[in-house]
């Protein structure tokens, strides 16, 4: 049955099941700063946004012009109803949400796997071209995307082994190939220099002493509190000890502070994606 309004509807597979969507939707409402990524790269409409920390190149979206509808893991319902849209677009944090959220508007689950970030970016884009009608932009941008990690994979080819690590009120997690941040390794083409770390959501807690022991030849940081405004000590502070000093990263400036915009907070997005394979590329360019 087409959807209210809507002459045209096709069914989409996605991370929780098969939904009947209207084509070319016009009020869209995301929960997702990967999703909202995607939906800007591809030049597509956003109605409704959740408040929050967002990226540099999507604050835009904090103007009063796009309607709040609560945040990225509780939506405000209410104001969801208010704006009666056509499509609710859901990622990893407000996934749980979906049965609520489909009783208002056809709503998808694009939640990305961090196993297969770029491929979860891909299909997202690709679907989200097929619902809006953007095929040729997202052909334009996934070009981009494929010329940008075919010069990563070169520059990394010989760079030696790495260990990507995230900082928070003063203590350090580090993440693994098939983590959150396995793309680092996994897509990217760093070696790992501890291949076996856990691969939970938060990382494995480790210390100066790890860092010392496994000494990777590049040691990517991300500092989670800068991304989400907290203050506390940052992770150049955090770093700056007599331990570290000794390990290969610190006494060949190989240490490299990620864009934590990009991987934080805006992971899942074609933007964020590009931006993440800048970090890469700009440090293998050093001397």
């Amino acid at each position: 049955m087409p959807h209210a309004g809507f002459a045209e509807t096709i069914i989409v597979k996605h991370a929780q099941g098969e939904t009947e969507v209207p084509l070319y939707p016009k009020r869209v409402v995301v929960f997702d700063l990967g999703i909202l990524d995607l939906l800007n790269s591809l030049d597509i409409p956003v109605t409704g946004i959740p408040t929050g920390p967002k990226p540099e190149y999507l604050q835009a979206y904090d103007d009063d012009r796009y309607a709040k509808v609560g945040t990225l893991f509780e939506p405000n319902y209410e104001a969801v109803n208010a704006l009666s849209p056509d499509i609710i677009l859901l990622g990893a944090r407000s996934a749980s949400k979906l049965k609520d959220l489909s009783k208002i508007a056809p709503t998808l689950d694009l939640s990305y796997d961090p196993s297969k970030q770029i491929d979860s970016i891909i299909d997202n884009a690709k679907l989200l071209g097929q619902i809006f009608g953007k095929n040729e932009k997202v052909a334009e941008r996934l070009a981009a995307i494929d010329a940008k990690l075919q010069e990563v994979r070169k520059a990394t080819a010989s760079a030696g082994t790495g260990q990507l690590i995230l900082t928070t009120g003063g203590r350090m997690s580090a993440f693994g190939p098939n983590s959150r941040f396995g793309l680092l390794y996994d897509e990217f083409g760093i070696s790992p220099s501890a291949p076996s770390l856990d691969i939970g959501t938060h990382g494995q807690a480790i210390s100066n002493e790890f860092l010392l022991e496994t000494n990777p030849d590049w040691l990517f940081v991300l500092d989670r509190d800068a991304a989400i405004g907290h203050d506390s000590a940052s992770a150049r502070t955090l770093l700056d000890n007599a331990i570290m000093h000794r390990t290969t990263a610190w006494k060949q400036d190989h240490i490299v502070y990620l864009s934590s915009d990009a991987w934080y907070l805006g992971g899942g997005g074609i933007e964020a994606l590009l931006r993440s394979m800048e970090d890469i590329l700009s440090a293998m360019r050093r001397p």
